[in-house]
């Protein structure tokens, strides 16, 4: 990390934010959406006016030279980025601030830190960038079992340490934010390309925690395709896995350990597969009169074995709320990339299937195409979207998104039965009629990855039990449905009731039995995954 320091309310580092002209537009969306001049919006406490508890603990001499319990620091450690963390900082209400936030620099300090907490009854949150959108950073103290709480944050473990050219991996630090990998790849010719919408303020170790959903919307969906080893500091010590491009001996350590959350050890390190830069590449948008037009198109496309790096759809009202059409139709932004051949003849294929259903293109264009029209409007949207939270919570705004992976067989009926519920209990909760949208962010032969938006108008003083309310609705109605509560946000607090309902009960049983070896004291990120 360089520059300012990250906010400890909203996106990014202090002093950045969305531009008035961005502003006025989606506030203008949401003008028109509840007929509304204007918002009653509260104020949010500055840094220096928050109210922290005394610390609880003080680290000993041994580890406090790169520990603190500086107001700042405390503050930025208490919460991720979900709905809910927004509405509790709006209000000023700190009351999970960690004691501690330690900053080690090597393996041996983590460890100390985990044995000091646990001699202390402390429990403890890794910390890569805070970007969780499902209560995953957030410390938990129940003044039984942990009653103080210390958060360790990985940025010191920020570098590229070898390349490996000949097999085409790296060997990273888990606390290497998204921009700086890509930075110190970028002169060997090579890159992860594992871009999700957190990426300038997440961290490596916190994709393979969280299971994360990147760039390629298919064929490398997620971070776990890129995993060839991991490197975790447990509270029983070192775990590392063997560097393999592939095994079938027995279960895979790595599977376990991808998508832990932080229950089980902190990741130190891992080489990663990496990709050639891309040298071609084919972009398109392309128009359908319907949503379910264009999910088949994307079926069609997914089943053909032409693997896109982009095939995402967005539905008439989302293409509108974003910019990138009128809302009189959905779109597809399809791309094609390679670092070893040109892509046009897939790019022509996958035009033809779109084509057999009803599909125009708008622009279909090689080189930066991805760039220009409704893509390229709706790729700035996704990626300047995370700041709008910090003016539209306070403005009592309650936009949320979730995100789930459905069979194509149930694809259709499903999502009806999940927009439908979800609009309901936007009513009932409200009083006033919202508005649930969809796109698709990742695709499979066998079936898509639909992404959900709401918004709806919000009372302040009510605001968490509203936003509750509809989360469960929708929740419900995705593991009702046979879908599953998360396809890349991971499960945190936020999902976790909906987690339990999901997992077979035997296997939550072997995870316990795992927590149980790995963390005996169960100090690492209670309430996530699994109970100690």
């Amino acid at each position: 990390m360089s520059g300012a320091r990250l906010k400890h309310y909203g996106w990014g580092r202090e002093g950045e934010g969305m531009t008035r002209a961005e502003q006025d537009f989606v506030l203008g969306r949401y003008r028109t959406k509840f007929a509304r001049d204007k918002f009653e919006t509260v104020p949010v406490p500055r840094i220096e006016d928050l109210k922290l508890r005394p610390a609880r603990v003080q680290p000993p001499e041994a580890i406090a030279d790169f520990c603190t319990s500086d107001r700042y620091d405390r503050a930025a450690h208490a919460y991720g980025k979900s709905y809910p963390d927004y509405v509790r900082a709006m209000l000023g209400d700190y009351d999970c601030a960690p004691d501690v936030v330690a900053y080690p620099r090597n393996e041996a300090e983590i460890s100390a830190v985990m044995d000091w907490a646990g001699s202390v009854g402390a429990c403890v949150t890794p910390f890569g960038g805070g970007s969780s959108v499902c209560g995953g950073v957030e410390p938990r103290v129940d003044g039984i079992r942990h009653k103080s709480a210390v958060t360790i944050d990985l940025r010191h473990f920020d570098k590229v340490v070898e390349i490996d050219q000949t097999s085409r991996a790296a060997l990273i630090e888990g606390g290497t934010y998204g921009p700086s990998l890509e930075n110190q790849l970028k002169p060997h010719g090579v890159t992860l390309r594992h871009f999700p919408q957190s990426f300038e303020y997440s961290t490596l170790g916190g994709w393979i925690a969280t299971r994360s959903g990147g760039h390629f919307a298919s064929l490398y969906t997620h971070i776990d395709d890129f995993v060839e080893n991991l490197r975790v500091v447990t509270p029983r010590g070192i775990l590392e896995t063997r560097r393999l491009p592939g095994s079938g001996a027995g279960p895979s350590p790595d599977r376990m350990l991808i998508g832990s959350e932080g229950t089980l050890g902190i990741i130190s390190r891992a080489w990663m597969r990496l990709q050639p830069r891309p040298k071609f590449r084919a972009g398109a948008s392309i128009r359908f009169q319907t949503f379910f037009a264009a999910a088949r198109a994307v079926r069609a496309i997914a089943q053909a074995g032409l693997y896109p790096s982009n095939c995402r759809i967005l539905d008439p009202q989302e293409a509108f709320n974003t910019g990138a059409a009128d809302g009189s139709a959905a779109i597809m932004v399809l791309g094609f990339e390679s670092g070893d051949h040109s892509p046009d003849a897939w790019m022509a294929r996958a035009l033809e299937c779109c084509g057999d259903h009803g599909g125009k293109a708008e622009t279909a264009n090689p080189g930066d195409a991805h760039l220009e029209g409704a893509a390229g409007i709706w790729r700035n949207a996704f990626i300047r979207m995370p700041y709008a939270r910090e003016f539209l919570t306070p403005a009592g705004l309650i936009n949320d998104t979730f995100e789930t992976a459905i069979t194509w067989d149930r694809f259709e009926t499903f999502h009806d039965r999940v927009k439908s519920a979800t609009e309901r209990a936007i009513i009932a909760a409200t009083g006033v009629k919202g508005e649930v949208t969809c796109r698709f962010t990742h695709v499979y032969p066998d079936g898509p990855a639909p992404y959900f938006s709401f918004h709806a108008l919000g009372r302040h003083g009510a605001l968490l039990e509203q936003w509750q309310a509809i989360k469960n609705a929708a929740s419900d109605a995705l593991i009702e449905a046979g879908g599953t509560i998360t396809h890349h946000h991971a499960v945190g607090r936020d999902h976790r009731p909906w987690y339990d309902r999901q997992r077979p009960e035997l296997f939550a049983s072997s995870l316990r039995a795992v927590k149980k070896e790995l963390d005996p004291n169960g100090i690492l990120n209670p309430g996530v995954l699994i109970d100690a």
